[in-house]
């Protein structure tokens, strides 16, 4: 099961190596793993693998060297898109993170060695979870598993055992020993969808730490909700427009811009709409009651 899943996805999995100029001269700045998701050989890797980078080269399986274009990155969800011009490669199936359960099996690919794909597999421990990154910004919708993952792995694929990718890895977020994180491929496939375009990410800022939750089914009834789920809020950042609402920590979001809300990755959708940094409705379950307010998302500043 596990050798057919990592026989699909390998062919797919490249080392980057990333050079500077130092005093007119290219010296190797680090490396990390990234993997092709498309026939026009568009590459999912990290954003801090590539800081400062003035080359980037990639390296497949068949051992072909190929000099990288960066498209763009987002250093909040920690993802950059790369293009290479070649053949020789095969293309990893992106598979949908929203059908994953607590429980289910996972495999990170990663190239800490070279050439040498290092397969770990774990878990999936927790989903739909926003963590705080190393530069302290937070990011959704993040997968934590319990695969080993080390420095190389840092870009590479997290993959369901149909050989689907169902998570990017990330070495940005410091856990406890034994905790891996990935970023969910459905936000992944939005964030690629806008730095392919434009080269950049447009995501308005709410401040909210959240957490998917079920909602109670008499709640549900009582007010009629259409939702499964709703966004727990776990913690407000200070200074953000979650702070200068209304709405608390304990509540419940079920509704935004007047659609339901079941997931983090619809919230982040709704926030990549230029049109979103208005006055928003939202509606909250707090304790049995269903509150309706106001909050006003801003531009999210990108972080160098």
């Amino acid at each position: 099961m596990i050798i057919d899943a990592v026989a699909k996805v390998k062919n797919a999995v490249v080392k980057i190596d990333v050079y500077k100029n130092v005093q007119g001269k290219l010296r190797p700045a680090g490396s990390g793993s990234g993997f092709i998701f498309s026939s026009d050989g568009f590459i999912f890797t990290n954003a801090h693998v590539l800081d400062k980078a003035d080359k980037i080269m990639v390296s497949l399986l068949n051992e072909n060297e190929i000099e990288a274009i960066l498209l763009g990155k987002d250093p909040d969800t920690d993802l950059a898109i790369l293009k290479i011009y070649s053949d020789g490669y095969s293309v990893s199936k992106l598979g949908d993170a929203s059908q994953l359960q607590i429980g289910q099996f996972v495999i990170a690919i990663g190239n800490p060695l070279g050439y040498q794909h290092t397969v770990t597999t774990g878990v999936v421990s927790a989903l739909g979870r926003t963590l705080r990154s190393q530069n302290g910004m937070l990011v959704d919708n993040v997968i934590q598993s319990d695969a080993a993952l080390n420095p190389g792995n840092s870009g590479g694929p997290l993959i369901s055992t149909d050989g689907e990718v169902v998570g990017v890895n990330t070495a940005i977020i410091q856990g406890a020993n034994g905790l891996s994180f990935s970023v969910d491929i459905n936000t992944a496939k939005e964030v690629a969808r806008q730095l392919i375009k434009t080269g950049s990410v447009f995501k308005a800022y709410l401040g909210f730490q959240l957490q998917e939750v079920n909602i109670n089914a008499k709640v549900k009834r009582h007010h009629h909700l259409p939702n499964e789920k709703g966004l727990f809020i776990v913690g407000i950042e200070e200074n953000s427009p979650a702070s200068r609402s209304q709405i608390k920590e304990g509540d419940i979001i079920v509704s935004f811009n007047n659609k339901a809300i079941n997931s983090l990755h619809q919230l982040f959708k709704e926030l990549t709409n230029k049109e979103i940094v208005t006055l928003v409705d939202i509606s909250v379950i707090r304790h049995t009651e269903l509150l309706n307010v106001g909050i006003f998302p801003v531009v999210q500043k990108a972080q160098s």
